[in-house]
Protein backbone atom coordinates (compact mmCIF):
# COMPACT_ATOMS: atom_id res chain seq x y z
CA UNK A 1 0.00 0.00 0.00
CA UNK A 2 1.20 3.13 -0.92
CA UNK A 3 1.81 6.37 1.16
CA UNK A 4 -0.97 8.16 -1.18
CA UNK A 5 -3.00 5.19 0.07
CA UNK A 6 -2.70 5.17 3.77
CA UNK A 7 -3.63 9.33 4.03
CA UNK A 8 -6.83 8.51 2.76
CA UNK A 9 -10.07 8.08 4.90
CA UNK A 10 -14.25 7.27 5.08
CA UNK A 11 -13.83 10.84 6.77
CA UNK A 12 -15.20 13.75 4.81
CA UNK A 13 -16.50 11.37 2.19
CA UNK A 14 -20.31 12.29 3.07
CA UNK A 15 -20.94 8.89 4.99
CA UNK A 16 -23.49 9.20 8.06
CA UNK A 17 -22.09 8.83 11.22
CA UNK A 18 -23.66 5.60 11.90
CA UNK A 19 -22.26 3.94 9.31
CA UNK A 20 -18.92 5.44 9.66
CA UNK A 21 -19.21 3.48 13.33
CA UNK A 22 -20.18 -0.25 11.70
CA UNK A 23 -16.86 0.86 9.02
CA UNK A 24 -14.87 0.72 12.09
CA UNK A 25 -16.46 -2.19 13.94
CA UNK A 26 -15.65 -4.25 11.16
CA UNK A 27 -11.65 -2.75 10.62
CA UNK A 28 -12.60 -0.48 7.62
CA UNK A 29 -10.75 1.76 8.23
CA UNK A 30 -9.07 2.79 4.56
CA UNK A 31 -10.93 3.31 1.52
CA UNK A 32 -9.65 1.91 -1.19
CA UNK A 33 -9.14 4.89 -3.92
CA UNK A 34 -12.33 3.50 -6.21
CA UNK A 35 -13.91 3.86 -2.85
CA UNK A 36 -12.57 6.56 -1.98
CA UNK A 37 -13.54 8.50 -5.13
CA UNK A 38 -16.82 7.01 -5.70
CA UNK A 39 -18.61 7.25 -2.68
CA UNK A 40 -18.58 10.54 -2.31
CA UNK A 41 -19.93 11.07 -6.07
CA UNK A 42 -22.78 8.75 -5.46
CA UNK A 43 -23.99 9.96 -2.01
CA UNK A 44 -24.68 13.34 -3.60
CA UNK A 45 -27.07 11.14 -6.10
CA UNK A 46 -24.98 11.25 -9.42
CA UNK A 47 -25.28 7.99 -11.85
CA UNK A 48 -21.94 6.75 -11.58
CA UNK A 49 -19.65 4.61 -14.28
CA UNK A 50 -16.51 2.81 -12.09
CA UNK A 51 -13.54 0.91 -13.67
CA UNK A 52 -11.20 -0.24 -11.66
CA UNK A 53 -9.40 -3.56 -11.17
CA UNK A 54 -11.20 -6.93 -10.15
CA UNK A 55 -10.32 -6.83 -5.92
CA UNK A 56 -10.31 -3.13 -5.29
CA UNK A 57 -13.79 -2.79 -3.16
CA UNK A 58 -16.16 -1.75 -5.80
CA UNK A 59 -18.81 -3.33 -3.83
CA UNK A 60 -18.53 -1.22 -0.58
CA UNK A 61 -18.02 1.45 -3.36
CA UNK A 62 -21.89 0.70 -3.99
CA UNK A 63 -23.20 -0.44 -1.08
CA UNK A 64 -22.43 2.28 1.19
CA UNK A 65 -24.47 5.02 -0.73
CA UNK A 66 -27.29 3.02 -1.71
CA UNK A 67 -27.69 2.41 2.30
CA UNK A 68 -27.30 5.94 2.84
CA UNK A 69 -29.98 6.84 -0.21
CA UNK A 70 -32.70 4.43 0.96
CA UNK A 71 -32.44 5.63 4.33
CA UNK A 72 -33.30 8.89 3.33
CA UNK A 73 -36.19 8.11 -0.24
CA UNK A 74 -39.02 5.60 0.15
CA UNK A 75 -38.13 2.57 -1.94
CA UNK A 76 -36.02 -0.27 -2.80
CA UNK A 77 -32.55 -0.94 -4.42
CA UNK A 78 -31.75 -3.67 -7.12
CA UNK A 79 -28.00 -4.83 -7.32
CA UNK A 80 -27.86 -7.21 -10.46
CA UNK A 81 -24.59 -9.51 -10.60
CA UNK A 82 -23.50 -12.06 -13.34
CA UNK A 83 -22.79 -15.21 -11.18
CA UNK A 84 -24.56 -16.97 -7.80
CA UNK A 85 -21.45 -16.60 -6.26
CA UNK A 86 -21.33 -12.83 -6.72
CA UNK A 87 -24.86 -12.48 -5.31
CA UNK A 88 -24.04 -14.23 -2.44
CA UNK A 89 -21.05 -12.08 -1.69
CA UNK A 90 -22.34 -8.87 -2.30
CA UNK A 91 -25.61 -9.98 0.24
CA UNK A 92 -22.42 -10.69 2.92
CA UNK A 93 -21.59 -6.97 2.46
CA UNK A 94 -24.70 -5.48 2.98
CA UNK A 95 -25.77 -7.53 5.58
CA UNK A 96 -22.59 -6.69 7.23
CA UNK A 97 -23.00 -2.79 6.87
CA UNK A 98 -26.72 -2.33 6.90
CA UNK A 99 -27.73 -5.42 9.49
CA UNK A 100 -27.44 -3.42 12.35
CA UNK A 101 -29.51 -0.20 10.30
CA UNK A 102 -32.26 -2.75 9.72
CA UNK A 103 -31.74 -3.22 6.41
CA UNK A 104 -33.49 -6.17 4.49
CA UNK A 105 -31.84 -8.16 1.68
CA UNK A 106 -32.97 -10.47 -0.79
CA UNK A 107 -31.33 -12.79 -2.91
CA UNK A 108 -32.57 -13.61 -6.29
CA UNK A 109 -30.42 -16.78 -8.21
CA UNK A 110 -30.40 -19.76 -10.08
CA UNK A 111 -30.03 -22.43 -8.37
CA UNK A 112 -32.15 -21.79 -5.37
CA UNK A 113 -35.60 -22.48 -5.07
CA UNK A 114 -38.51 -20.19 -6.12
CA UNK A 115 -40.39 -20.60 -3.25
CA UNK A 116 -38.04 -19.28 -0.51
CA UNK A 117 -37.07 -16.39 -2.36
CA UNK A 118 -40.52 -15.33 -3.39
CA UNK A 119 -41.42 -15.35 0.43
CA UNK A 120 -38.18 -12.99 0.92
CA UNK A 121 -39.88 -10.64 -1.43
CA UNK A 122 -43.09 -10.61 0.12
CA UNK A 123 -41.26 -9.09 3.36
CA UNK A 124 -40.91 -6.09 1.52
CA UNK A 125 -36.79 -5.88 0.92
CA UNK A 126 -34.80 -2.89 1.28
CA UNK A 127 -32.44 -4.18 -1.17
CA UNK A 128 -32.88 -7.13 -4.04
CA UNK A 129 -29.52 -9.01 -5.06
CA UNK A 130 -30.20 -10.62 -8.25
CA UNK A 131 -28.53 -12.52 -11.67
CA UNK A 132 -30.37 -11.32 -14.62
CA UNK A 133 -31.72 -15.04 -15.83
CA UNK A 134 -33.84 -15.28 -12.05
CA UNK A 135 -34.70 -11.62 -12.03
CA UNK A 136 -36.48 -12.31 -15.39
CA UNK A 137 -38.23 -15.49 -14.11
CA UNK A 138 -39.60 -13.67 -10.99
CA UNK A 139 -40.75 -10.52 -13.45
CA UNK A 140 -42.30 -13.05 -15.90
CA UNK A 141 -44.54 -14.41 -12.82
CA UNK A 142 -44.93 -11.28 -11.38
CA UNK A 143 -43.30 -12.32 -8.13
CA UNK A 144 -41.23 -8.99 -8.53
CA UNK A 145 -41.91 -5.32 -9.16
CA UNK A 146 -39.26 -2.79 -9.71
CA UNK A 147 -41.65 0.07 -9.91
CA UNK A 148 -40.01 1.01 -6.63
CA UNK A 149 -36.23 0.97 -7.28
CA UNK A 150 -34.85 4.13 -6.54
CA UNK A 151 -31.14 3.09 -6.81
CA UNK A 152 -30.25 0.64 -9.61
CA UNK A 153 -26.11 -1.18 -9.42
CA UNK A 154 -24.92 -2.94 -12.51
CA UNK A 155 -22.18 -4.71 -10.93
CA UNK A 156 -19.66 -6.66 -13.40
CA UNK A 157 -21.23 -5.64 -15.86
CA UNK A 158 -18.94 -6.21 -19.21
CA UNK A 159 -19.00 -10.24 -17.54
CA UNK A 160 -22.91 -9.85 -18.02
CA UNK A 161 -22.48 -8.75 -21.52
CA UNK A 162 -19.83 -11.14 -22.12
CA UNK A 163 -22.45 -13.95 -20.64
CA UNK A 164 -25.13 -12.82 -23.23
CA UNK A 165 -27.27 -11.34 -20.33
CA UNK A 166 -27.88 -8.23 -22.59
CA UNK A 167 -31.65 -8.46 -23.33
CA UNK A 168 -32.34 -9.80 -19.59
CA UNK A 169 -30.53 -6.47 -18.58
CA UNK A 170 -32.32 -3.68 -20.75
CA UNK A 171 -36.06 -5.96 -19.79
CA UNK A 172 -34.98 -5.45 -16.41
CA UNK A 173 -34.07 -1.41 -16.89
CA UNK A 174 -37.52 -1.01 -18.81
CA UNK A 175 -39.23 -1.84 -15.74
CA UNK A 176 -37.40 -0.10 -13.36
CA UNK A 177 -38.23 3.78 -12.59
CA UNK A 178 -37.09 6.53 -14.64
CA UNK A 179 -36.40 8.30 -11.12
CA UNK A 180 -33.71 6.55 -9.90
CA UNK A 181 -29.84 6.64 -10.00
CA UNK A 182 -27.66 4.10 -11.60
CA UNK A 183 -24.27 3.39 -10.96
CA UNK A 184 -22.61 1.07 -13.10
CA UNK A 185 -19.77 -0.74 -11.81
CA UNK A 186 -16.79 -3.15 -13.95
CA UNK A 187 -13.40 -3.86 -14.27
CA UNK A 188 -13.49 -2.98 -17.98
CA UNK A 189 -15.51 -0.55 -20.36
CA UNK A 190 -15.91 -1.84 -23.88
CA UNK A 191 -18.13 -0.09 -26.28
CA UNK A 192 -21.27 -2.08 -25.46
CA UNK A 193 -21.27 -1.19 -21.83
CA UNK A 194 -20.89 2.63 -23.23
CA UNK A 195 -23.95 1.79 -25.11
CA UNK A 196 -25.41 0.88 -22.13
CA UNK A 197 -24.75 3.86 -20.07
CA UNK A 198 -25.71 6.07 -23.09
CA UNK A 199 -29.08 4.79 -23.13
CA UNK A 200 -29.95 3.92 -19.19
CA UNK A 201 -28.08 6.84 -17.32
CA UNK A 202 -28.57 10.46 -16.63
CA UNK A 203 -24.97 11.91 -16.98
CA UNK A 204 -22.86 9.69 -15.55
CA UNK A 205 -19.83 10.46 -13.95
CA UNK A 206 -16.78 8.22 -14.76
CA UNK A 207 -14.59 7.49 -12.22
CA UNK A 208 -11.66 5.48 -13.97
CA UNK A 209 -8.83 4.20 -11.67
CA UNK A 210 -7.15 2.07 -13.85
CA UNK A 211 -7.18 1.87 -17.90
CA UNK A 212 -8.83 -1.33 -19.14
CA UNK A 213 -6.75 -4.03 -19.02
CA UNK A 214 -4.36 -3.16 -16.08
CA UNK A 215 -3.63 -6.34 -14.39
CA UNK A 216 -3.57 -6.09 -10.73
CA UNK A 217 -0.19 -4.42 -9.57
CA UNK A 218 0.54 -6.71 -6.83
CA UNK A 219 0.15 -9.95 -8.90
CA UNK A 220 3.77 -11.40 -10.16
CA UNK A 221 2.97 -13.02 -13.48
CA UNK A 222 4.94 -15.53 -15.17
CA UNK A 223 4.87 -18.00 -17.76
CA UNK A 224 5.84 -21.66 -18.74
CA UNK A 225 5.24 -22.57 -22.20
CA UNK A 226 4.76 -26.74 -21.51
CA UNK A 227 3.63 -29.61 -23.66
CA UNK A 228 -0.05 -30.67 -22.96
CA UNK A 229 1.10 -34.42 -21.52
CA UNK A 230 3.64 -32.07 -19.24
CA UNK A 231 1.39 -30.02 -17.26
CA UNK A 232 0.15 -32.56 -14.84
CA UNK A 233 4.17 -32.74 -13.39
CA UNK A 234 4.68 -29.02 -14.03
CA UNK A 235 1.60 -28.63 -11.87
CA UNK A 236 3.33 -30.99 -9.21
CA UNK A 237 5.87 -29.10 -8.75
CA UNK A 238 4.09 -26.10 -8.58
CA UNK A 239 1.86 -27.86 -5.73
CA UNK A 240 4.75 -28.60 -4.07
CA UNK A 241 7.10 -25.45 -4.41
CA UNK A 242 3.92 -23.10 -2.54
CA UNK A 243 1.99 -24.04 0.75
CA UNK A 244 -1.08 -21.39 0.58
CA UNK A 245 -4.20 -21.66 -0.92
CA UNK A 246 -3.86 -22.12 -4.49
CA UNK A 247 -6.58 -21.25 -6.90
CA UNK A 248 -6.54 -23.46 -10.68
CA UNK A 249 -8.40 -22.49 -13.47
CA UNK A 250 -9.39 -25.18 -16.47
CA UNK A 251 -11.48 -23.76 -19.41
CA UNK A 252 -13.94 -26.41 -19.29
CA UNK A 253 -16.16 -28.32 -16.59
CA UNK A 254 -14.97 -31.72 -17.78
CA UNK A 255 -11.22 -30.26 -17.16
CA UNK A 256 -12.10 -29.25 -14.10
CA UNK A 257 -13.05 -32.49 -12.64
CA UNK A 258 -9.92 -34.16 -13.94
CA UNK A 259 -7.44 -31.76 -12.41
CA UNK A 260 -9.24 -31.91 -9.45
CA UNK A 261 -8.67 -35.54 -9.26
CA UNK A 262 -4.66 -35.52 -10.52
CA UNK A 263 -4.39 -32.63 -7.45
CA UNK A 264 -5.62 -35.63 -5.42
CA UNK A 265 -4.29 -38.09 -6.38
CA UNK A 266 -0.67 -35.85 -5.69
CA UNK A 267 -1.37 -35.80 -1.74
CA UNK A 268 -3.65 -32.39 -1.77
CA UNK A 269 -6.81 -31.42 -0.34
CA UNK A 270 -8.71 -30.38 -3.80
CA UNK A 271 -12.45 -29.67 -4.59
CA UNK A 272 -13.72 -27.85 -8.20
CA UNK A 273 -16.97 -25.81 -8.76
CA UNK A 274 -17.97 -25.41 -12.05
CA UNK A 275 -21.74 -24.69 -13.73
CA UNK A 276 -22.14 -28.52 -13.54
CA UNK A 277 -22.06 -28.40 -10.12
CA UNK A 278 -25.08 -27.29 -8.05
CA UNK A 279 -25.47 -23.83 -6.18
CA UNK A 280 -25.34 -26.09 -2.35
CA UNK A 281 -22.18 -28.25 -4.07
CA UNK A 282 -20.93 -24.37 -5.27
CA UNK A 283 -21.15 -23.30 -1.59
CA UNK A 284 -19.70 -25.81 0.25
CA UNK A 285 -16.65 -25.82 -2.21
CA UNK A 286 -15.93 -21.76 -2.21
CA UNK A 287 -16.60 -22.20 2.12
CA UNK A 288 -14.40 -25.46 2.30
CA UNK A 289 -11.54 -23.49 0.42
CA UNK A 290 -11.93 -20.30 2.47
CA UNK A 291 -11.65 -22.12 5.84
CA UNK A 292 -8.81 -24.41 4.77
CA UNK A 293 -10.46 -28.27 4.31
CA UNK A 294 -9.39 -27.50 0.95
CA UNK A 295 -5.89 -26.46 -0.29
CA UNK A 296 -6.95 -26.53 -3.80
CA UNK A 297 -9.64 -24.88 -6.03
CA UNK A 298 -9.97 -25.57 -9.53
CA UNK A 299 -12.60 -24.01 -11.35
CA UNK A 300 -13.91 -22.74 -14.48
CA UNK A 301 -14.19 -19.09 -15.44
CA UNK A 302 -17.94 -19.19 -13.80
CA UNK A 303 -15.33 -18.08 -10.37
CA UNK A 304 -12.96 -15.49 -12.10
CA UNK A 305 -15.29 -12.56 -10.66
CA UNK A 306 -16.98 -14.94 -8.10
CA UNK A 307 -14.78 -15.68 -5.37
CA UNK A 308 -13.70 -12.97 -2.70
CA UNK A 309 -11.44 -14.98 -1.03
CA UNK A 310 -8.04 -13.27 0.63
CA UNK A 311 -5.06 -14.90 1.28
CA UNK A 312 -4.74 -16.87 -2.49
CA UNK A 313 -0.95 -17.22 -2.92
CA UNK A 314 -1.30 -18.66 -6.21
CA UNK A 315 -3.75 -18.70 -9.10
CA UNK A 316 -2.25 -21.12 -11.97
CA UNK A 317 -4.06 -20.82 -15.47
CA UNK A 318 -3.90 -24.92 -15.84
CA UNK A 319 -5.43 -23.68 -19.25
CA UNK A 320 -4.94 -20.54 -20.82
CA UNK A 321 -8.41 -18.10 -21.24
CA UNK A 322 -10.94 -17.64 -24.08
CA UNK A 323 -9.95 -14.19 -23.78
CA UNK A 324 -7.36 -11.55 -22.37
CA UNK A 325 -9.89 -9.96 -20.64
CA UNK A 326 -10.29 -12.88 -18.44
CA UNK A 327 -7.03 -13.13 -17.77
CA UNK A 328 -6.80 -10.43 -15.85
CA UNK A 329 -9.79 -11.33 -14.00
CA UNK A 330 -8.69 -14.80 -13.26
CA UNK A 331 -5.29 -13.04 -12.11
CA UNK A 332 -7.30 -11.31 -10.14
CA UNK A 333 -7.83 -13.67 -7.45
CA UNK A 334 -4.65 -12.88 -5.66
CA UNK A 335 -2.76 -10.19 -4.76
CA UNK A 336 -5.98 -8.80 -3.03
CA UNK A 337 -6.84 -6.04 -0.71
CA UNK A 338 -3.20 -5.36 -0.69
CA UNK A 339 -1.58 -8.62 -0.55
CA UNK A 340 0.89 -9.27 -2.87
CA UNK A 341 0.30 -12.95 -4.88
CA UNK A 342 1.61 -14.71 -7.68
CA UNK A 343 0.15 -15.94 -11.47
CA UNK A 344 1.35 -18.50 -13.29
CA UNK A 345 -0.20 -19.72 -16.54
CA UNK A 346 1.02 -22.40 -18.62
CA UNK A 347 0.81 -22.45 -22.36
CA UNK A 348 1.01 -24.92 -24.80
CA UNK A 349 3.57 -24.15 -28.20
CA UNK A 350 0.72 -23.70 -30.41
CA UNK A 351 -0.55 -20.87 -28.35
CA UNK A 352 1.84 -17.94 -28.76
CA UNK A 353 -0.91 -15.82 -30.58
CA UNK A 354 -2.81 -16.62 -27.43
CA UNK A 355 -0.46 -15.04 -25.02
CA UNK A 356 0.34 -12.26 -27.41
CA UNK A 357 -2.77 -11.44 -26.89
CA UNK A 358 -2.77 -11.48 -23.39
CA UNK A 359 0.27 -9.47 -23.57
CA UNK A 360 -1.39 -6.65 -25.91
CA UNK A 361 -4.28 -6.41 -23.40
CA UNK A 362 -1.91 -5.62 -20.16
CA UNK A 363 0.29 -3.66 -22.18
CA UNK A 364 3.20 -5.98 -20.74
CA UNK A 365 4.97 -8.81 -21.32
CA UNK A 366 5.30 -11.94 -19.56
CA UNK A 367 7.84 -13.21 -18.11
CA UNK A 368 9.34 -16.67 -19.44
CA UNK A 369 11.09 -19.49 -17.30
CA UNK A 370 11.99 -22.50 -17.73
CA UNK A 371 10.94 -25.72 -16.75
CA UNK A 372 11.97 -27.39 -13.64
CA UNK A 373 13.05 -30.96 -13.34
CA UNK A 374 13.29 -33.03 -16.07
CA UNK A 375 10.50 -31.85 -18.12
CA UNK A 376 11.34 -31.28 -21.96
CA UNK A 377 11.98 -27.78 -23.37
CA UNK A 378 10.05 -25.91 -24.79
CA UNK A 379 9.73 -23.75 -28.17
CA UNK A 380 6.62 -21.99 -28.87
CA UNK A 381 5.97 -22.05 -32.82
CA UNK A 382 7.57 -19.58 -35.18
CA UNK A 383 4.85 -17.69 -35.20
CA UNK A 384 5.71 -16.35 -31.93
CA UNK A 385 8.39 -14.06 -33.19
CA UNK A 386 10.11 -13.27 -30.23
CA UNK A 387 12.99 -15.25 -28.80
CA UNK A 388 12.30 -16.91 -25.69
CA UNK A 389 15.01 -18.70 -23.94
CA UNK A 390 17.87 -16.10 -23.83
CA UNK A 391 17.82 -14.92 -20.17
CA UNK A 392 14.90 -16.91 -19.15
CA UNK A 393 14.00 -17.15 -15.63
CA UNK A 394 15.25 -20.11 -13.52
CA UNK A 395 12.33 -22.16 -11.03
CA UNK A 396 14.05 -22.37 -8.00
CA UNK A 397 13.21 -23.48 -4.46
CA UNK A 398 11.68 -20.56 -2.63
CA UNK A 399 9.61 -19.88 -6.45
CA UNK A 400 12.06 -16.90 -6.79
CA UNK A 401 13.60 -15.47 -9.91
CA UNK A 402 17.95 -15.55 -11.03
CA UNK A 403 16.78 -12.32 -13.20
CA UNK A 404 13.55 -10.55 -14.56
CA UNK A 405 14.39 -12.37 -17.96
CA UNK A 406 11.62 -10.43 -20.09
CA UNK A 407 11.77 -11.28 -23.66
CA UNK A 408 13.67 -8.18 -25.93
Amino acid sequence: MTNTDTQLSFDGLGIAPKIIEILDKHKFLIPTPIQHRAIPIAIEGSDVMGIAQTGTGKTLAFCIPMIQALARVKGQGLVIVPTRELAIQVDETYRRIGSTLGVRTAVLIGGAPMGRQIADVRRKPHVIIATPGRLIDHLDHNTVKLQQVKVLVLDEADRMLDMGFAPQIKRALQDVSPDRQTMLFSATMPSEIVNLASQYMKLPVRVEMAPAGTAAEQVEQELFFVHKDDKNSLLQTVLAEYKGPILIFSRTKWGANKISRAVKQMGHESTDIHSNKSLAQRRTALEGFKQGKYRVLVATDIAARGIDVKGIEVVINYDLPGTAEDYVHRIGRTGRAGHKGRALSFATPDQAREVRNIEKFIHSSLPVKTLPGDLKVVQPVDTYNQPRMRGNRNFSRRGRSSGRGRRR
